[in-house]
């Protein structure tokens, strides 16, 4: 089972200036995360941010903000419970009324959907609380899970590992940046795959 970037969406969860510098190898997390985000731009994956009570954590690292076509404020923990699962599903286009001329079913056109994205990549902090959280609650919305370990921090190792363990149990599959990279790449014949590597190789 490997990834697929026109499958995928990429979730990013609460990298906030107020919260990074206390979050165990932050740096690195947080530079992975936008790694993560650069490559999806450059693959046409969706990338969605959240941000736990902004007013008193503040807004996302910049970088990683203007990367995301759009960020959702939220104070419940899990961003499921504020609508994200909303942004993570096209919506359905309403079906047509019939009248006496419509044309026999057998011959009348499906109703056209956008096509369903239902990977998500995700990862964030605090992985323990609102990464764990919101990615449960997406397992549970029927998405498939990718959590992106080594672009997800807590406070301590104990509590980030205790919701790798948890997420893996629940259904989750665990992966690192460079597997997703070069999963959605598919191959170095790729037309991004120099761009890509660059990222990587960062």
């Amino acid at each position: 089972m490997l990834l697929d970037a026109s499958e995928s969406q990429l979730v990013l969860v609460d990298y906030q200036e107020r919260l990074m510098p206390a979050i165990a190898e932050g740096a690195a997390v947080l530079a992975n995360a936008r790694r993560l985000a650069q490559i999806a731009q450059l693959l046409e994956v969706p990338v969605w941010g959240t941000e736990q009570n902004p007013s008193r954590l503040g807004p996302n690292d910049p970088a990683l903000r203007a990367l995301c076509q759009k960020t959702l404020a939220k104070m419940h923990f899990s961003a499921a419970e504020e609508g994200l699962g909303e942004w993570l599903r096209p919506p359905a286009k309403a079906q047509q009324g019939g009248n006496a001329r419509s044309l026999p079913k057998h011959l009348q056109k499906p109703a056209q959907q956008a096509p369903e994205r239902g990977t998500i990549v995700i990862a964030g902090c605090e992985a323990h609380v609102c990464l764990l959280q919101t990615a449960l609650d997406l397992i549970d919305d029927e998405f498939e899970v990718w959590v992106v370990t080594d672009a997800c921090g807590s406070r301590t190792d104990r509590n980030r590992d205790a919701a790798f363990d948890r997420l893996a149990g629940a259904g989750a599959e665990l992966v690192t940046t460079e597997m997703v990279a070069f999963e959605w790449l598919g191959s170095c014949e790729h037309p991004a795959f120099k761009d890509v590597l660059a990222l990587v190789k960062k």
